[in-house]
């Protein structure tokens, strides 16, 4: 059985990556890309879909790790009867094909260890045809390829393969896993301690960018770092997590793959990367973002391959068990067939900050945001499935109302303040006819709260934003109102759930209920308490979401507080660019929601009903 999420830390090489466990074996792995089937799929399975074990023999009573520096250079500390020893584990920046290596050193005393190589290709459905080459193992099946290299001796025990040998004070012994295409010979071998300091030198020299200098430094260090681990560094996309199908509810059905691109995250991710002095990374994914959405608005996607891939068909993989047997293991998305309105409004403010932040003009962005418009026009009055990407009937989603509106208030600004060509005075009928319809039809003066749908009594998550956007002031009496009955009604131990659990949420949902607490939504709620002025209150929902990370800093989507652990896909974007944004809101400086709003102030329809 594969371990809780908190036990597994990680490691990339902004191309791939793979999920070291604190027991020292590596239960997940795709290569040569985030979205490329598994060779290690213990994750979601057993040993037997693929890992790779190196650890003391006998076990350890005491294990400690931790990131070397600001890097993602991951070291784990074995302190065992022996003696100690110590794994690092890292993947070079990719210079042709990906390489993961690990190096064993002695500590103290002479410490004896084990090395389980499992390979299986494809999700742990293809057992590779093993062979020695040379100084290498080589493993293939299919299309892939690994080469295995170390001067240790291994053999084969029931199709796995294994090295014991002992390591004593001041001995350094690595292993490098090197893929490559099958039918091409493997690549030339590395030298481990060489890779280890160009790795070194990489992600140090990376992290010495960054502009954050609040009291929370380390954590949106390390959270910038995931984002940029996550980034495919050859198109600029970032996914959501390296992982697909780790349930948002252990034992339950809502089980997804995140190893694509999101445009809804690009408003934040662009925050969180330009916040943080990092205008190149910015650059490339709007870029991408270009790109992805290029061609006949009205296919418009709502999330796209690393390199603006259309075709994500979900399916089901029955031979894997599921992470601690939650099913179905899914690969491919459904999801990017739905009709999400919001995204324009999201494509539209993204683009609209890359200007603000004086990345260099790009015609080709403005050409597309105005056919973007035009498909906008059409489509805003029409039900869609809305921010979660539900699977039951389509709704008038509010937020999703809302962010058109951000669609159509961005394009205005582009023309007055950025003196892009267009219909300004069209597009501002478009956003005070919005406004006025979300105004009337998403607020229900019962409740004194904006809802989740037009004519819906339930309250949900999304509807933070709209202090957040602009759209309407944190201290206008229906958005206090809105944020007063989410801190009242939608929270659990202060953790703030996406909508309620309930008969109606799973009609709506087209799921059973059942799912941790949202983390990025509970640092859009801290958000908007800084907003109202309550810098107590936000601050101390701020601390509690760092404190939810892992000994390595990572967070997954979801928190479960009944079983005090977390769900969802891991590490997540999402929660680690609202840990970005939300330090830099209270950090004193002003940060992305304080400059969202200022901005706004000069829209008159932001102050009316």
């Amino acid at each position: 059985m594969a371990l809780p999420l908190e036990d597994y830390a990680l490691v990339g090489d902004t191309q791939a990556a793979a999920l070291v466990g604190r027991d020292g074996s590596i239960d997940w792995l795709c290569v040569p890309r985030f979205d490329s089937p598994a060779c290690f799929a213990a994750l979601l399975g057993t040993r037997e879909h693929g890992r790779w074990l190196l650890a003391p023999a006998d076990g350890a009573p005491a294990t400690t790790r931790r990131y070397a520096g600001d890097s993602l250079v991951l070291e784990t500390d074995f302190e065992t009867e022996d003696g100690a020893v110590r794994v690092t584990d890292f993947m070079p920046p990719r210079q042709t094909a990906p390489d993961l290596v690990r190096i064993v050193e002695g500590l103290r005393g002479r410490v004896p260890m084990r090395m389980e190589l499992v390979v299986r290709f494809d999700y742990g459905s293809i057992v590779p045809w093993a062979r020695r080459l040379q100084e290498a193992v080589s493993y293939v099946g299919g299309p892939d390829a690994l080469a295995l290299e170390t001067r240790v001796e291994t053999h084969g025990e029931n199709l796995t393969t294994v090295a014991e040998f002992t390591v004593a004070e001041g001995e350094r012994v690595p292993f490098v896993l090197a893929w490559h295409p099958s039918h091409e010979p493997p690549p030339r071998s590395i030298d481990a301690e060489q890779a280890l300091l160009e790795t070194l030198t990489w992600w140090e020299e990376w992290a010495a960018r960054c502009t954050y200098e609040g009291e929370w430094r380390d954590a949106v260090l390390r959270s910038l770092t995931v984002l940029k681990a996550l980034t495919y560094a050859p198109t600029g996309g970032i996914v959501a997590a390296p992982t697909t199908s780790i349930p948002e509810a252990i034992g339950g059905v809502r089980n997804w793959d995140y190893r694509y691109c999101w445009l809804r995250d690009a408003t934040f991710t662009l925050y969180a990367l330009l916040s943080s002095g990092y205008t190149n990374e910015a650059r490339a994914w709007r870029d991408w973002l270009v790109r992805a959405v290029a061609g006949d608005p009205a296919e418009l996607q709502i999330m796209y391959g690393l390199g603006g891939e259309r075709r994500l068909r979900e399916h089901e993989l029955d031979w894997l068990p599921g992470y601690e047997g939650s099913r179905p293991v899914r690969i491919g998305n459904a999801a990017s067939a739905q009709l999400q309105t919001d995204v324009y409004g999201e494509v539209m403010d993204a683009l609209h900050n890359a200007r603000r932040a004086e990345i260099e003009p790009s015609d080709t962005a403005w050409a597309l945001q105005r056919v973007l418009l035009e498909e906008l026009e059409r489509e805003w009055t029409l039900p869609d499935e809305g921010i979660w990407e539900v699977r039951g009937p389509r709704r008038h989603f509010t937020h999703s109302k809302v962010m058109a509106w951000v669609g159509f208030d961005r394009a205005v600004k582009a023309v007055e303040r950025f003196g892009r060509d267009g219909d300004a005075e069209r597009w501002k009928r478009l956003r005070a006819e919005i406004h006025q319809e979300v105004c009337r039809e998403g607020y229900d003066a019962g409740r004194g709260a904006f809802v989740q749908s037009y004519g819906s009594p339930i309250l949900d998550a999304s509807l933070l934003m709209i202090p957040l956007v602009g759209f309407l002031p944190a201290e206008d009496p229906r958005v206090r109102g809105t944020i007063e009955a989410i801190e009242r009604e939608l929270t659990v131990d202060g953790l703030v759930l996406r909508y309620p659990e309930s008969e109606e949420s799973a009609d709506i949902d087209g799921l059973p209920p059942g799912e941790g607490t949202f983390l990025l939504c509970s640092f859009w709620l801290a958000d908007c308490l800084h907003l109202l002025g309550r810098d107590d209150d936000a601050r101390a929902l701020f601390e509690q979401l760092v404190s939810l990370r892992n000994d390595v800093g990572l967070l997954a989507e979801e928190y479960d507080t009944r079983a005090g652990r977390l769900v969802g896909n891991f590490p997540q974007a999402f929660s680690h660019i609202g840990l970005v944004n939300t330090a830099h809101n209270l950090s004193g400086a002003r940060g992305p929601a304080d400059e969202r709003c200022a901005e706004e102030e000069d829209y008159a329809g932001g102050r009316s009903s």
